[in-house]
């Protein structure tokens, strides 16, 4: 049996929980299209992002270590993979639309800069008589206006509900002007879902990273609950276990592993308990109650919190990375301010672009762009003379 659009969406009907979205009742593109005869509008979404110039690009983007710093460490491109990864088990676990929270977690990043958050923090102060600059916006704007892929529309042409979850995505270090589709209302459960899949993803992987870089150390890591209540969880002491066994790689997997899967079946019951209490049985209700549906137990989110703190001070203020950071914003001010002096220096494609956008604008979504290895190597053909252009 062959199962096209119409059986994929019974079938989806049939499964999804009250409170989750559907596709066959999407509100819905900006520009019409012929519906798929094969794949719900959902799924159409997510092929369309993994697609795009901008996904691939994620490959050498800076999650927290630059690419030059190991093959081992994430880049860009491994969180985002992560995050939808966590974000389709949430939401199997949760009976939602796994298709969107997917389409929606692959998404959440398309826009954001080399370099990682220092990237993101020297743009926006170069910005910042000219509207500013957010990842998050930017990921929007990847998708609404600069991936070029169609002839009768600009961006991709998505879905109503996977850009309102991208425009509301929400973490500590990610909020956008979402006045396009209502601030009164929040995101619906599948972008919620995408925000804590993004919050467990780097909070694992900059743990595992940090750990393995020897930014610090497990005996460092004895002052957080979380730490503690993982090691008793897989039976191992600092350098040795009650079992006898040493330190290895297996046992770094085995404590980032526990920490995922803690995290993830916390925030599952706790969100089930929400939604029973609240008797949230619509996605209308989730998006009209009065705070998040989705997240962690008090008690769990002061443990994480307290992680969270952790790694800022130890791993994200750490000299390696301070120094790397610094040498970043000054690449990417440079850059800016050599194009800003002088246009014509732009590639002829984005040089277009300015008979309808303005010039500091042009320039940062150019930059915005780039991959690290290509922001140092523009770098260079702008101020090394021995560079050829």
């Amino acid at each position: 049996m062959i199962y096209l659009r119409e059986q994929l969406e019974k079938m989806e009907n049939k499964a999804l929980a009250p409170y989750a979205l559907r596709a066959s009742a999407s509100q819905g593109r900006v520009y019409e299209e012929p519906e798929s005869a094969s794949r719900t509008a959902f799924e159409r979404d997510r092929d369309r992002i993994i697609h795009t110039t901008a996904f691939r690009r994620l490959e050498y983007k800076t999650q927290v270590f630059v690419f030059y710093e190991g093959d081992h460490y994430r880049t860009r491109l491994t969180h985002t993979l992560e995050v939808a990864q966590l974000g389709r088990s949430l939401a199997r676990g949760l009976g939602v639309n796994q298709n969107l929270t997917e389409a929606i977690c692959l998404a959440h990043d398309l826009g954001h800069s080399p370099f990682g958050h220092a990237g993101e923090h020297i743009l926006n102060k170069l910005m910042a008589e000219h509207g500013g600059f957010n990842h998050n916006t930017q990921s929007y704007r990847v998708v609404t206006e600069l991936e070029e892929r169609y002839p009768h529309f600009p961006g991709l042409n998505l879905t109503h509900e996977t850009r309102e979850g991208m425009i509301k995505h929400e973490t500590d270090y990610d909020k956008s002007d979402a006045g396009e589709f209502g601030v009164e209302t929040r995101a619906s459960l599948e972008a919620q879902i995408s925000n804590l899949a993004d919050e467990i993803a780097y909070n694992a992987h900059d743990l595992d990273d940090g750990w393995r870089a020897g930014l610090f150390s497990s005996f460092d890591l004895d002052e957080l609950a979380i730490w503690r209540e993982l090691k008793e969880r897989v039976g191992w002491e600092n350098g040795r276990g009650e079992n006898g066994r040493h330190f290895t790689p297996i046992i770094r997997h085995e404590i980032i592993r526990e920490l995922i899967g803690l995290s993830v079946g916390n925030v599952l019951r706790h969100t089930e308990a929400n939604l029973v209490t609240h008797n949230l049985n619509s996605p209308g209700k989730v998006q009209s109650h009065f705070e998040n549906v989705v997240g962690y137990t008090p008690e769990f989110g002061g443990k994480i919190r307290q992680l969270k703190q952790f790694l800022f001070a130890r791993m994200y203020r750490h000299y390696r990375l301070v120094r790397m950071q610094e040498k970043a914003e000054r690449f990417i001010s440079e850059i800016f301010n050599a194009y800003l002096k002088e246009p014509h220096m732009l590639p002829a494609a984005t040089y277009t672009r300015l008979a309808a956008v303005p010039l500091p604008r042009v320039i940062t979504d150019y930059i915005a762009g780039m991959t690290d290895r290509y922001a140092l190597d523009e770098w260079k053909k702008l101020f090394d003379p021995y560079e050829t252009a």
